[in-house]
């Protein structure tokens, strides 16, 4: 069964005192700045998945919209992949590569730093050089910002991923580190970096949050710049390649049911590789305990593999050779996230899914199941994030304070299939869950736990791992959605 989710708990506690409010939003934006964040119509070789999130309905209701109509959008995504994206911004010893999949990279070092890891004590001297992106204005009022990064770090390298808020009142806040990541573990310890705050918004893990959402007058983010540190080893000839970075924000819905979307009445699966995290229950207790919290790697791995990638077996030497699926316990070890002590750190998991040849994975918030479904009948599956007691959803036989799944189709009455990976092993992979059940688990961003307690639900989280190059029919629907 999936362990609770400690830092969406943090985060529960401080949006449960706020009281209920409805956000301004509008279609995602697809370009800002000096360069366009989607690629033109002409170019579907371009594209890369991005983000939308549910509407904002107040209090707990589910009439704010007709049955089976589309809640207007929420969410602004900016992205930067292409190489002109990257001749942007400004460079402190960085540069801009061109080629089948543009990048940004370390030209010569801006100067030298000393980092000790928090989790090894380890002190090291690193060369780095830096890249800013230009400033970022939403399209909507947002009240919180997920980064996402993909990034290739050989040995000796690492990147770090910041955040710099704009707010409302014409203020800006200060830089937030939004992870220290590199592929490996062998030179620094991935992370997270906790007590960052400024009084107004705080980090919690992987999102920065406004401090009091729904306050009458409340702040909100109104644009964001965001940093790239690139690290590499005094004197060494390569350092890291990031293809794709950047952020969403979005003006998080305050509700406890959401509105009901029509199923469009086509059966459509998806053939995805089926993995339990059950299998693995004891293993490696140093990443997050053991399988049985590793919900979010195992769905990572079964789309990873959908798309035709697979670690190699040079990677996988260090598994106990007595292990079923060893690929499982290489992606919990591959995104384990060393201060949040855990496996289910949202970007990470985008960041390790980009790491298999072209692929290209962010971190995302759809609206309705109609999102999904469109995304599905495109070859897309998609992974979901949801919180629910046991009752709440028929056919789980568990509840969770927090769950990664695999949405892989849909029945012609519109029940989801998916890929649960809490299930006892490989073969029970496979569950149909009641359309509007699932629904709202997914889509709410409040719930009661079993004690009566508000606390949060995620709003329709979830990662997009897609072809770098995708066809023209996802291209469509990764439009469709509000995606690109």
């Amino acid at each position: 069964m999936t362990a609770p989710t400690p830092r969406r708990a943090l985060l529960a506690v401080a949006l449960a005192a706020a009281t209920a409010a409805t956000v301004p939003g509008g279609r995602a934006s697809a370009a800002s700045g000096p360069a366009a964040s989607g690629p033109a119509p002409s170019d579907p070789a371009a594209a890369a998945p991005g983000r939308s999130p549910a509407e904002g309905v107040p209090g707990d209701t589910a009439a704010a919209a007709p049955a089976g109509a589309a809640p207007a959008r929420t969410v602004d995504n900016r992205f930067w992949y292409a190489y002109a994206h990257w001749q942007a911004g400004t460079h402190r010893g960085t540069t801009a590569v061109a080629g089948a999949r543009p990048g940004l990279e370390m030209a010569a070092p801006a100067g030298r730093t000393e980092y000790t890891d928090p989790h090894t004590a380890r002190k090291s001297t690193w060369e780095y050089a830096t890249w800013t992106s230009p400033v970022h204005r939403t399209t909507v009022a947002a009240t919180e910002a997920i980064a996402s990064w993909n990034a290739r770090t050989p040995a000796g390298t690492w990147i770090q991923t910041e955040l710099r808020p704009s707010y409302g009142d014409g203020t800006s806040g200060r830089w937030y580190v939004m992870g220290r990541w590199a592929a490996g573990d062998g030179d620094i310890r991935r992370t997270s970096v906790d007590g960052q705050t400024d009084g107004r918004t705080t980090v919690w893990t992987d999102t920065l949050a406004v401090d009091a959402p729904a306050a009458a007058a409340g702040l909100r983010i109104t644009g964001w710049q965001l940093r790239l540190t690139l690290h590499r080893r005094p004197g060494a000839a390569q350092g890291p390649r990031v293809w794709l970075a950047g952020a969403m924000a979005s003006a998080v819905p305050d509700r406890f049911t959401v509105p009901a979307a029509a199923p469009s009445g086509r059966a459509h699966e998806l053939k995805v590789p089926r993995y339990s995290q059950e299998v693995h229950a004891g293993q490696y207790p140093e990443y997050d305990n053991g399988g049985e919290a590793w919900c979010s790697p195992t769905s990572s791995q079964m789309i990873i593999e959908y798309w035709g990638r697979r670690p190699s077996a040079a990677s996988l030497g260090w598994v106990r050779r007595d292990y079923a699926d060893p690929q499982v316990c290489h992606a919990a070890r591959s995104t384990y996230d060393a201060a949040y002590k855990g496996c289910g750190n949202w970007p990470f998991n985008a960041a390790y899914a980009a790491t298999y040849r072209d692929l290209a994975g962010v971190v995302t918030r759809l609206t309705s199941l109609t999102d999904l479904e469109t995304l599905v009948r495109a070859g897309i599956p998609v992974i979901t994030s949801q919180s629910f007691l046991a009752q709440e959803l028929t056919g789980a036989g568990y509840g969770t304070a927090g769950h990664l799944m695999t949405v892989i189709g849909f029945t012609a009455a519109g029940d989801v299939i998916a890929n649960d990976p809490n299930s006892p092993d490989n073969d029970s992979v496979r569950r149909v869950y009641r359309r509007r059940e699932w629904e709202n688990a997914w889509l709410r961003t409040k719930r009661r736990n079993a004690a009566g307690k508000t606390v949060s639900g995620t709003g329709g989280v979830c990662y997009l791992y897609a072809p770098a190059r995708p066809g023209a029919d996802q291209v469509r629907a990764l439009r469709e959605v509000g995606v690109l």
